[in-house]
């Protein structure tokens, strides 16, 4: 009997045995053998024994098969078996006296022989039992290691056999390559999941024929990613063209998915397998959103900016400690009459090295936004506006607004609203004069949840400010329905529009869209006269950029506030 086996195929708690044999006697001989233990099921041809597993493919455990039977024999069904991947599974143990069709069989994927005459009942019995077993163990390790959707291998399955590779292959030169579906998020919304599921399935189907050949394998990393490991190669184009698909399973059709790549090629073994791959997953996004280029290669710049921005990360604890960051400010201007007047001020962070100088906000901010460092960050950043605000009441008995970013990841915080609500109680500040500036991006990734902590923000008094509007790609409906007080122009609106065609037409749109929501319109990143009276003139009725002033130390700014 089999034992320690949860799983049983039939109502009485007997897994279920195929006999196929086209001699009634060795059908009789078999089933008096088996069936005190085994449901046993009979076929007298293979065309019958066919049909028997496509009915029963679930519940049969294994196939006893003769060679030798009338309308298709043994062999032709073995064939049939091994090219269907839903009957591949299941065990078949062959029944001959014909020793020297073993190697035939064993190739077309026979698991084991019983030789004709029968042994005695125990002997086949235990090889039934013991194959059953051992099919079993290997359908539960298979599903283990099997990323349930593409049944590829998983992400900790495919570094383990990585890892085995290269002990059998220590001088092959190797490559790690990482595969993205551009914009697939898109798919599963036109579309629906069901169809971004399948088209999963088809690209890692394509993906694994396409590397087979050379000896590599695939894995589904997560979400829309593959990773291949392989034998080093040139031919990248034709992996990615080979592995894209369309959106149905209409090969003619023009639709097709998009996707990207990352090849970190000849890879350093002395790296861990994990290392590699994060390598070949860089050089994929360093071609996200490129419609001209969908292949990036690790190289020995990008190495240079990954040890650059490790040294930033691991930094970055002893310059919070030590105050490396300094708090700019860059005022905003209210346009709307003939004499700009000063309205508030952005707060904007800068990092002074001890030894690596000034190091730019656009390389620090997209790095400690994508390893979550931005939170702690954002803290600072409030704890030190909101004390400015309060020291030049107290000093210059001057009040100006101050706005500070509002990360994406803090709006997730569940403590956000408490904690500016601690801030204005500490520094004894007003909700009005602390402004909030939330990109456009971040309601348009959870809606439901940003709305929900703003509209909590906006009932306490703060002021919201949609800031880099036209980059998130929001709909007009979902704008309307937006809690905000301003939406800030992207900067970089401004300079395509002021650019060699003078084309302003989409920021006149941005600013009716404003006057509709009944909120003003921040522009940023003007440089110069002629921008600022265009803007004017358009409607807009606040200005910030350098035509008035780049960001500036605190107490260089005061002189906006004495003048």
């Amino acid at each position: 009997m089999l034992k320690n086996h949860e799983k049983f195929h039939s109502a009485n708690g007997k897994r279920t045995i195929l006999v196929a044999d086209d001699e009634q006697i060795n059908r009789a001989i078999l089933g008096a053998i088996l069936e005190n233990d085994f449901e046993v099921l009979y076929a007298e041809n293979g065309k019958e024994a066919l049909e028997i597993l496509e009915e029963n493919r679930e519940i049969i455990s294994v196939v006893l098969l003769d060679l030798m039977m009338p309308v298709m024999s043994g062999m032709d069904l073995l064939r049939h078996l091994k090219e269907e991947p839903e009957l591949q599974r299941i065990p078949v143990i062959v029944l001959t006296s014909d020793q020297t069709a073993e190697i035939e069989c064993l190739s077309l994927g026979a698991i084991d022989f019983i030789s004709k005459p029968y042994p005695q009942a125990g002997v086949i019995l235990a090889r039934v039992t013991r194959i059953i077993e051992l099919s079993e163990d290997q359908q539960i390790i298979h599903s283990t290691e099997r990323d349930p959707l593409t049944g590829l291998y998983n992400r900790e399955y495919f570094y383990r056999y990585a890892e085995q590779f290269d002990q059998f292959h220590k001088e092959m030169d190797m490559d790690a390559i990482v595969l993205d579906v551009n914009h697939f998020h898109m798919i599963n919304e036109r579309y629906g999941k069901h169809c971004g599921d399948d088209v999963l399935r088809r690209v890692g189907e394509s993906v694994r024929n396409v590397v087979r050949e050379s000896g590599g394998i695939v894995c589904r990393r997560s979400g829309d990613t593959f990773m291949v490991y392989c034998p080093h190669r040139e031919d990248y184009r034709d992996i990615l063209e080979n592995a894209s698909v369309s959106f149905t399973e209409d090969a003619s059709s023009d639709n097709r998915v998009r996707l990207r790549m990352g090849v970190y090629s000849r890879v350093d073994k002395v790296l861990d397998i994990e290392r590699r791959f994060d390598r070949a997953k860089s050089a994929s996004d360093t071609v996200r959103g490129s419609f001209a280029k969908t292949i990036g290669f690790y190289d020995s710049a990008m190495l240079e900016t990954e040890l650059y921005e490790e040294r930033l990360v691991e930094d970055f604890s002893a310059a919070i400690r030590q105050e490396q960051f300094t708090v700019f400010y860059q005022p905003k201007f209210n346009v709307r009459s003939e004499n700009p007047v000063l309205s508030s001020a952005e707060a904007l962070v800068r990092w002074q090295h001890p030894e690596l100088g000034m190091i730019s906000p656009a390389v620090f901010i997209p790095l400690f936004e994508n390893n979550g460092l931005i939170q702690k960050l954002d803290t600072y950043v409030w704890q030190h506006a909101a004390a400015q605000i309060r020291d030049w009441k107290d000093r210059l008995g001057v009040s100006v607004p101050i706005s500070v970013n509002v990360s994406r990841i803090d709006m997730y915080d569940p403590g956000l609203v408490e904690e500016f609500q601690a801030l204005l109680k500490k520094y004894e500040l007003l909700p009005g004069e602390f402004l909030l500036e939330i990109t456009e991006s971040a309601y348009t990734q959870d809606s439901a949840q940003i709305i929900s902590t703003v509209k909590r923000l906006r009932n306490l008094g703060f002021m919201i400010e949609m800031d880099d509007f036209g980059t998130g790609y929001s709909s007009l409906n979902m704008i309307s329905s937006l809690p905000i007080d301003a939406l800030k122009l992207d900067m970089k609106f401004i300079r395509d529009a002021f650019r060699d065609g003078k084309d302003t037409r989409l920021i006149e749109l941005i600013i009716d869209i404003a006057d509709y929501l009944n909120v003003p319109v921040i522009a940023e990143g003007v440089e110069t006269e002629e921008q600022l009276n265009a803007l004017r003139a358009m409607g807009c009725e606040i200005v910030q950029g350098y035509y008035f002033s780049r960001p500036v130390p605190a107490v260089e700014f005061e002189r906006f506030l004495k003048g």
